[in-house]
Protein backbone atom coordinates (compact mmCIF):
# COMPACT_ATOMS: atom_id res chain seq x y z
CA UNK A 1 0.00 0.00 0.00
CA UNK A 2 1.31 3.44 -0.97
CA UNK A 3 1.92 5.71 2.06
CA UNK A 4 1.84 9.51 2.05
CA UNK A 5 5.05 11.35 2.90
CA UNK A 6 5.05 12.89 6.39
CA UNK A 7 6.14 16.53 6.74
CA UNK A 8 8.71 17.27 9.39
CA UNK A 9 7.85 19.92 11.99
CA UNK A 10 10.36 22.29 10.41
CA UNK A 11 8.85 21.84 6.97
CA UNK A 12 5.36 22.32 8.33
CA UNK A 13 6.37 25.55 10.07
CA UNK A 14 7.96 26.83 6.83
CA UNK A 15 4.80 26.00 4.89
CA UNK A 16 2.62 27.86 7.36
CA UNK A 17 4.95 30.88 7.27
CA UNK A 18 4.83 31.03 3.47
CA UNK A 19 1.06 30.65 3.56
CA UNK A 20 0.69 33.53 6.04
CA UNK A 21 3.09 35.72 4.08
CA UNK A 22 1.10 35.17 0.90
CA UNK A 23 -1.79 36.99 2.53
CA UNK A 24 -4.06 33.96 2.31
CA UNK A 25 -6.05 33.30 5.45
CA UNK A 26 -9.01 31.15 6.25
CA UNK A 27 -10.36 33.92 8.53
CA UNK A 28 -11.59 36.97 6.60
CA UNK A 29 -11.04 40.42 8.12
CA UNK A 30 -13.95 41.78 10.16
CA UNK A 31 -16.48 43.76 8.20
CA UNK A 32 -16.61 47.51 8.87
CA UNK A 33 -19.24 48.56 11.39
CA UNK A 34 -22.25 50.06 9.58
CA UNK A 35 -22.52 53.81 10.23
CA UNK A 36 -25.88 53.45 11.97
CA UNK A 37 -24.28 51.02 14.45
CA UNK A 38 -21.00 52.85 15.03
CA UNK A 39 -20.42 53.99 18.60
CA UNK A 40 -19.06 57.48 19.22
CA UNK A 41 -16.13 56.06 21.20
CA UNK A 42 -15.09 54.05 18.14
CA UNK A 43 -15.25 56.95 15.68
CA UNK A 44 -11.79 57.34 14.14
CA UNK A 45 -11.98 59.87 11.29
CA UNK A 46 -8.98 60.56 9.08
CA UNK A 47 -8.63 64.02 7.58
CA UNK A 48 -8.49 64.05 3.77
CA UNK A 49 -7.68 67.75 3.44
CA UNK A 50 -4.51 68.41 1.45
CA UNK A 51 -3.20 71.14 3.73
CA UNK A 52 0.05 71.67 5.65
CA UNK A 53 0.81 69.02 8.26
CA UNK A 54 3.66 70.01 10.57
CA UNK A 55 5.70 67.67 12.72
CA UNK A 56 7.16 69.28 15.85
CA UNK A 57 9.66 66.77 17.26
CA UNK A 58 11.00 69.22 19.84
CA UNK A 59 9.64 72.38 21.44
CA UNK A 60 10.87 75.58 19.86
CA UNK A 61 12.16 76.85 23.23
CA UNK A 62 13.03 75.18 26.56
CA UNK A 63 9.91 74.16 28.47
CA UNK A 64 8.93 73.91 32.13
CA UNK A 65 5.99 71.57 32.59
CA UNK A 66 4.21 72.85 35.71
CA UNK A 67 1.56 70.14 35.82
CA UNK A 68 2.62 66.53 36.01
CA UNK A 69 2.37 63.74 38.56
CA UNK A 70 4.37 60.83 39.92
CA UNK A 71 3.72 58.65 36.90
CA UNK A 72 6.85 56.56 37.55
CA UNK A 73 7.94 54.70 40.68
CA UNK A 74 11.29 53.13 39.77
CA UNK A 75 14.74 54.57 38.99
CA UNK A 76 14.63 52.95 35.55
CA UNK A 77 11.31 54.56 34.68
CA UNK A 78 12.51 57.92 35.99
CA UNK A 79 15.61 57.68 33.79
CA UNK A 80 13.44 56.89 30.76
CA UNK A 81 11.27 59.92 31.54
CA UNK A 82 14.31 62.17 31.68
CA UNK A 83 15.45 60.77 28.33
CA UNK A 84 12.06 61.65 26.84
CA UNK A 85 12.24 65.13 28.36
CA UNK A 86 15.63 65.63 26.71
CA UNK A 87 14.33 64.40 23.38
CA UNK A 88 11.33 66.75 23.27
CA UNK A 89 12.80 69.81 25.01
CA UNK A 90 11.35 69.67 28.53
CA UNK A 91 13.85 71.41 30.81
CA UNK A 92 12.04 70.75 34.10
CA UNK A 93 8.89 69.00 35.30
CA UNK A 94 6.81 69.81 38.36
CA UNK A 95 5.73 66.51 39.91
CA UNK A 96 2.63 67.07 42.03
CA UNK A 97 2.50 64.16 44.42
CA UNK A 98 -0.85 65.15 45.90
CA UNK A 99 0.06 63.36 49.13
CA UNK A 100 2.06 63.61 52.33
CA UNK A 101 4.02 61.31 54.61
CA UNK A 102 5.59 58.21 53.05
CA UNK A 103 4.03 58.86 49.66
CA UNK A 104 5.75 62.23 49.54
CA UNK A 105 9.02 60.88 50.94
CA UNK A 106 9.18 58.14 48.32
CA UNK A 107 8.70 60.65 45.50
CA UNK A 108 11.40 62.96 46.85
CA UNK A 109 13.82 60.02 47.13
CA UNK A 110 13.10 58.95 43.54
CA UNK A 111 13.39 62.31 41.80
CA UNK A 112 16.31 63.76 43.78
CA UNK A 113 18.60 61.76 41.52
CA UNK A 114 17.92 64.42 38.86
CA UNK A 115 18.57 67.82 40.47
CA UNK A 116 17.19 70.67 38.41
CA UNK A 117 15.04 68.40 36.28
CA UNK A 118 12.15 67.86 38.68
CA UNK A 119 10.37 69.82 41.39
CA UNK A 120 8.36 67.79 43.87
CA UNK A 121 5.17 69.37 45.24
CA UNK A 122 3.31 67.92 48.18
CA UNK A 123 -0.35 67.51 48.88
CA UNK A 124 -2.19 68.49 52.05
CA UNK A 125 -3.72 66.06 54.51
CA UNK A 126 -7.00 67.84 55.16
CA UNK A 127 -8.60 65.19 57.32
CA UNK A 128 -9.79 66.22 60.76
CA UNK A 129 -10.64 69.75 59.65
CA UNK A 130 -12.94 70.15 62.68
CA UNK A 131 -10.17 69.39 65.15
CA UNK A 132 -8.58 72.32 67.04
CA UNK A 133 -5.06 71.36 65.92
CA UNK A 134 -6.02 71.04 62.24
CA UNK A 135 -4.11 74.02 60.81
CA UNK A 136 -1.09 73.46 63.05
CA UNK A 137 -0.84 69.82 61.95
CA UNK A 138 -1.11 70.67 58.25
CA UNK A 139 1.48 73.44 58.60
CA UNK A 140 3.90 71.18 60.48
CA UNK A 141 3.84 68.68 57.61
CA UNK A 142 4.31 71.53 55.14
CA UNK A 143 7.40 72.71 56.98
CA UNK A 144 8.77 69.17 57.12
CA UNK A 145 8.27 68.86 53.38
CA UNK A 146 10.12 72.11 52.72
CA UNK A 147 13.09 70.83 54.73
CA UNK A 148 13.12 67.77 52.45
CA UNK A 149 12.96 69.87 49.28
CA UNK A 150 9.25 70.41 48.55
CA UNK A 151 8.80 73.45 46.25
CA UNK A 152 5.03 73.84 46.10
CA UNK A 153 1.64 72.31 46.88
CA UNK A 154 -0.76 70.55 44.56
CA UNK A 155 -2.82 69.38 43.00
CA UNK A 156 -5.62 70.17 45.47
CA UNK A 157 -8.97 69.16 44.03
CA UNK A 158 -12.58 70.12 44.64
CA UNK A 159 -15.11 68.90 42.11
CA UNK A 160 -18.01 70.26 44.07
CA UNK A 161 -18.13 68.04 47.14
CA UNK A 162 -15.23 69.76 48.86
CA UNK A 163 -11.49 69.31 48.91
CA UNK A 164 -10.35 65.71 48.96
CA UNK A 165 -10.44 64.13 52.44
CA UNK A 166 -11.65 67.39 54.01
CA UNK A 167 -15.16 66.36 54.91
CA UNK A 168 -16.73 68.83 52.48
CA UNK A 169 -14.56 71.91 53.03
CA UNK A 170 -14.11 74.21 50.02
CA UNK A 171 -11.03 76.32 49.27
CA UNK A 172 -12.62 79.52 50.57
CA UNK A 173 -13.43 77.95 53.95
CA UNK A 174 -11.97 80.04 56.83
CA UNK A 175 -10.21 76.93 58.14
CA UNK A 176 -7.98 77.08 55.07
CA UNK A 177 -6.92 80.68 55.74
CA UNK A 178 -3.91 80.00 58.02
CA UNK A 179 -2.68 77.33 55.61
CA UNK A 180 -2.78 79.62 52.59
CA UNK A 181 -1.07 82.35 54.59
CA UNK A 182 1.66 79.90 55.59
CA UNK A 183 2.18 79.02 51.94
CA UNK A 184 2.86 82.71 51.32
CA UNK A 185 5.34 82.79 54.22
CA UNK A 186 7.13 79.74 52.83
CA UNK A 187 7.08 81.00 49.25
CA UNK A 188 5.18 77.97 48.02
CA UNK A 189 2.73 78.27 45.10
CA UNK A 190 -0.41 76.11 45.23
CA UNK A 191 -2.10 74.42 42.28
CA UNK A 192 -5.87 73.96 42.64
CA UNK A 193 -8.38 72.06 40.53
CA UNK A 194 -11.99 73.23 40.86
CA UNK A 195 -14.92 71.57 39.14
CA UNK A 196 -14.78 70.27 35.59
CA UNK A 197 -15.49 71.92 32.27
CA UNK A 198 -19.06 72.87 31.40
CA UNK A 199 -19.66 69.84 29.14
CA UNK A 200 -19.46 67.62 32.23
CA UNK A 201 -22.49 69.39 33.75
CA UNK A 202 -24.67 69.37 30.65
CA UNK A 203 -27.23 66.71 29.78
CA UNK A 204 -25.54 63.46 28.72
CA UNK A 205 -27.46 63.20 25.45
CA UNK A 206 -27.18 63.97 21.75
CA UNK A 207 -27.13 67.72 22.34
CA UNK A 208 -23.82 67.62 24.24
CA UNK A 209 -21.09 68.25 21.67
CA UNK A 210 -18.43 67.08 24.11
CA UNK A 211 -20.28 63.91 25.05
CA UNK A 212 -17.43 61.57 24.13
CA UNK A 213 -15.26 62.85 27.01
CA UNK A 214 -17.94 64.53 29.11
CA UNK A 215 -19.61 61.22 29.94
CA UNK A 216 -16.38 59.90 31.46
CA UNK A 217 -15.94 62.93 33.74
CA UNK A 218 -19.59 63.87 34.26
CA UNK A 219 -20.56 65.69 37.45
CA UNK A 220 -23.77 64.45 39.05
CA UNK A 221 -26.76 66.74 39.38
CA UNK A 222 -26.78 66.48 43.16
CA UNK A 223 -27.83 69.21 45.61
CA UNK A 224 -24.78 68.25 47.70
CA UNK A 225 -22.45 69.08 44.81
CA UNK A 226 -21.69 72.69 43.93
CA UNK A 227 -22.49 73.60 40.35
CA UNK A 228 -19.87 74.70 37.86
CA UNK A 229 -20.04 78.46 38.50
CA UNK A 230 -20.40 77.97 42.26
CA UNK A 231 -17.25 75.89 42.70
CA UNK A 232 -15.24 78.19 40.42
CA UNK A 233 -16.36 81.09 42.62
CA UNK A 234 -14.88 79.44 45.72
CA UNK A 235 -11.45 79.64 44.11
CA UNK A 236 -11.96 83.24 43.05
CA UNK A 237 -12.81 84.18 46.65
CA UNK A 238 -9.84 82.30 48.12
CA UNK A 239 -7.41 83.94 45.70
CA UNK A 240 -8.83 87.36 46.47
CA UNK A 241 -8.65 86.72 50.21
CA UNK A 242 -4.95 85.77 50.14
CA UNK A 243 -3.14 88.25 47.86
CA UNK A 244 0.31 87.23 49.16
CA UNK A 245 -0.18 83.61 48.08
CA UNK A 246 0.53 82.48 44.52
CA UNK A 247 -2.34 80.38 43.17
CA UNK A 248 -2.36 78.33 39.98
CA UNK A 249 -5.80 77.47 38.62
CA UNK A 250 -5.12 74.30 36.70
CA UNK A 251 -6.84 73.42 33.42
CA UNK A 252 -7.70 77.08 32.70
CA UNK A 253 -9.77 76.86 35.92
CA UNK A 254 -12.07 74.53 33.95
CA UNK A 255 -13.60 77.52 32.19
CA UNK A 256 -12.66 76.69 28.60
CA UNK A 257 -16.30 76.86 27.48
CA UNK A 258 -16.46 80.43 28.82
CA UNK A 259 -13.01 81.94 29.20
CA UNK A 260 -14.50 85.24 30.32
CA UNK A 261 -14.84 83.64 33.77
CA UNK A 262 -11.10 83.07 34.01
CA UNK A 263 -10.42 86.47 32.49
CA UNK A 264 -12.33 88.18 35.28
CA UNK A 265 -10.42 86.21 37.89
CA UNK A 266 -7.05 87.06 36.34
CA UNK A 267 -8.01 90.73 36.06
CA UNK A 268 -9.10 90.85 39.70
CA UNK A 269 -6.15 89.00 41.24
CA UNK A 270 -2.54 89.49 40.12
CA UNK A 271 -1.50 86.56 42.37
CA UNK A 272 -3.43 84.12 40.15
CA UNK A 273 -1.95 82.12 37.27
CA UNK A 274 -3.55 79.40 35.15
CA UNK A 275 -1.98 76.29 33.71
CA UNK A 276 -3.09 74.95 30.33
CA UNK A 277 -2.64 71.27 31.21
CA UNK A 278 -4.94 68.62 29.76
CA UNK A 279 -7.17 71.17 28.05
CA UNK A 280 -5.70 71.05 24.56
CA UNK A 281 -8.70 69.04 23.37
CA UNK A 282 -11.11 71.63 24.73
CA UNK A 283 -9.28 74.70 23.41
CA UNK A 284 -7.95 73.58 20.02
CA UNK A 285 -11.38 73.77 18.30
CA UNK A 286 -11.42 77.56 18.85
CA UNK A 287 -7.95 78.64 17.68
CA UNK A 288 -8.64 82.31 16.95
CA UNK A 289 -10.32 82.85 20.31
CA UNK A 290 -7.46 81.06 22.06
CA UNK A 291 -4.77 83.05 20.29
CA UNK A 292 -6.42 86.26 21.47
CA UNK A 293 -6.63 84.88 25.01
CA UNK A 294 -2.96 83.92 25.01
CA UNK A 295 -2.11 87.35 23.66
CA UNK A 296 -4.00 89.15 26.44
CA UNK A 297 -2.87 86.91 29.30
CA UNK A 298 0.55 85.94 28.03
CA UNK A 299 2.15 86.76 31.40
CA UNK A 300 -0.22 84.58 33.43
CA UNK A 301 -0.43 81.28 31.54
CA UNK A 302 1.77 78.28 32.29
CA UNK A 303 2.54 75.24 30.14
CA UNK A 304 1.49 71.92 31.65
CA UNK A 305 0.53 68.46 30.43
CA UNK A 306 -1.07 66.19 33.09
CA UNK A 307 -1.17 63.41 30.50
CA UNK A 308 1.70 61.04 31.25
CA UNK A 309 5.23 60.83 29.88
CA UNK A 310 4.86 59.77 26.24
CA UNK A 311 6.98 61.69 23.74
CA UNK A 312 4.19 61.91 21.18
CA UNK A 313 1.93 63.45 23.82
CA UNK A 314 4.39 66.31 24.35
CA UNK A 315 4.84 66.75 20.61
CA UNK A 316 1.08 66.95 20.09
CA UNK A 317 0.86 69.86 22.53
CA UNK A 318 3.73 71.66 20.79
CA UNK A 319 1.99 71.26 17.43
CA UNK A 320 -1.16 72.91 18.79
CA UNK A 321 0.73 75.81 20.37
CA UNK A 322 3.36 76.44 17.70
CA UNK A 323 1.81 75.72 14.30
CA UNK A 324 -1.11 76.98 12.25
CA UNK A 325 -2.08 73.48 11.12
CA UNK A 326 -5.81 72.99 10.65
CA UNK A 327 -8.27 70.11 10.95
CA UNK A 328 -6.02 67.36 12.25
CA UNK A 329 -6.55 64.45 14.61
CA UNK A 330 -4.16 63.34 17.33
CA UNK A 331 -4.37 59.80 18.63
CA UNK A 332 -2.48 60.80 21.77
CA UNK A 333 -5.15 63.42 22.55
CA UNK A 334 -8.22 61.70 21.14
CA UNK A 335 -10.75 62.82 23.72
CA UNK A 336 -13.50 64.17 21.52
CA UNK A 337 -14.91 63.59 18.04
CA UNK A 338 -13.84 66.98 16.74
CA UNK A 339 -10.59 67.89 14.89
CA UNK A 340 -7.85 70.10 16.31
CA UNK A 341 -6.36 73.37 15.05
CA UNK A 342 -3.07 75.06 15.86
CA UNK A 343 -2.83 78.46 17.54
CA UNK A 344 0.38 79.59 15.83
CA UNK A 345 1.56 81.53 18.89
CA UNK A 346 4.37 84.01 18.22
CA UNK A 347 7.79 83.41 19.75
CA UNK A 348 7.45 86.11 22.39
CA UNK A 349 4.35 84.40 23.80
CA UNK A 350 5.71 80.89 23.45
CA UNK A 351 8.77 81.77 25.50
CA UNK A 352 6.60 83.09 28.32
CA UNK A 353 4.13 80.22 28.35
CA UNK A 354 6.78 77.55 27.93
CA UNK A 355 9.23 78.79 30.55
CA UNK A 356 9.50 82.44 31.58
CA UNK A 357 6.22 82.70 33.48
CA UNK A 358 6.99 79.55 35.45
CA UNK A 359 10.43 80.83 36.41
CA UNK A 360 8.78 83.84 38.06
CA UNK A 361 6.89 81.70 40.55
CA UNK A 362 8.99 78.56 41.04
CA UNK A 363 11.43 78.48 43.93
CA UNK A 364 15.00 78.27 42.61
Amino acid sequence: MRTRPVLSLAALALLLTVHAASGQSSTPPPAPTPPDQLLLKDYRPISIYRIPQTAVPKAKFPVIDVHSHAYVQTPEAAAAWVKTMDDVGIEKTVVMVGGTGKRLDDAIALFKAYPGRFEVWSGLDLSGADQPDFAARVIAELERGVRLGVRGVGELSDKGRGLRNSGGMHVDDPRMDPIFEKLADLGLPVNIHVGEDQWMYEAMDGSNDGLMNAFKWKIPADPAVLGHDEVIATLARAVKKHPRTTFIACHFANTTADLSMLARMLDASPNLYADIAARFGETSPIPRTMRKFYEKYQDRLLYGTDMGTDADMYRSTFRILETEDEHFYLETLRLYHWPYHGFGLPDRILKKVYRDNARKILRR
